[in-house]
């Protein structure tokens, strides 16, 4: 299956109503987001809450986002768990319910043995059995481990393994996928921090939890440099660069929740042991988003 991977995708925070999966308030947000020039979904991501969620609470979310994204929009499903094996029959689940493609974490609780061949061996594994294509979705941040560069060269090889999703914020390591990967591979920047430098470098797409609350911005972006308006581009990328270091490194998921309530959308409350944000935070991102022009 071919997949246009270009554009900018928003991470979908997962909405939860008295700690219950709330899949209607989803299709709410998705609704919303549907006139702002988004090329596509991801679901089940790290803004998801994905670790946080059990099997058929997941299936519920993949099928309620299936149901109101229209079929020209792409929808990347998160499935990567421990195991090869249960990432595998996990990807191939959310192939049956309307996945177009998976997002697949490397395992990570044993550190020391996730060298290069298990890293190689797990994800080509999964990428055969797979009906759909996947992807690599490194994030140091949260697995303290980043695939090394070969192994993903390696692995842009394969035919079913179709691109990367990186979070590492390394605007170097970006380039060099880029410029050693074949161009069937997709590299796809997952920080707002490179979003503009990954743009210039000729990258074409990224998944941020910025395009949850600043969409629009985040293709108008986009669009500016394919277009060569750089100062265009870095204009609102001033403008909307404290927003995005608050949906993720500041305040994480709360806050991108609390920034969703504040912006018309349905964010509620993150699921425990995470907690929400203080009334004074809630009130720092409303000064925030009313600054970058998001809030009137």
């Amino acid at each position: 299956m071919q997949l246009d991977l270009k554009g900018i995708f928003p991470p979908l925070p997962t909405p939860f109503e008295r700690d219950h999966t709330a899949p209607h308030r989803l299709q709410e947000n998705i609704g919303k987001l549907a006139d702002t020039g988004l090329a596509g979904y991801l679901v089940l991501g790290s803004n998801g809450e994905a670790p946080y969620l059990s099997e058929s609470e997941k299936i519920e979310i993949i099928r309620a986002a299936r149901a109101v994204i229209p079929k020209d929009k792409i929808m990347l499903v998160g499935t990567g768990l421990e195991s090869t094996a249960l990432t595998t029959v996990f990807t191939m689940r959310a192939a049956e319910f309307g996945a177009d493609a998976a997002l697949v974490l490397p395992p990570f609780f044993y550190p020391e043995q996730m060298t290069s061949e298990a890293l190689r061996c797990h994800f080509e594994t999964v990428a055969d059995a797979s009906p759909i294509p996947i992807m690599l979705y490194n994030v140091p941040k949260f697995t303290h481990l980043n695939i090394p560069i070969d192994t993903v060269l390696h692995l842009a090889r394969h035919q079913n393994i179709v691109g990367i999703k990186d979070s590492s914020g390394n605007l170097g390591q970006l380039a060099a996928f880029q410029e050693h990967a074949s161009p069937n591979f997709h590299v796809m920047f997952g920080t707002d921090g490179v979003l503009l430098g990954g743009l210039v470098h000729g990258l074409q797409g990224g998944i941020l939890a910025l395009a949850n609350v600043a969409p629009k911005e985040c293709v108008e972006m986009l669009r500016a440099v394919e277009q060569e308006e750089i100062f265009v581009a870095r204009d609102l990328m001033q403008r909307i660069a404290p927003v995005g270091r608050a949906a993720t490194a500041s305040f994480g998921v709360p806050g991108l929740k609390a920034m969703l309530d504040l912006l018309g959308y349905y964010g509620g409350d993150p699921r425990p042991p995470l907690l929400p944000v203080t009334p004074q935070v809630r009130d720092e991102l409303k000064k925030m988003l009313t600054t970058a022009g998001l809030l009137s």
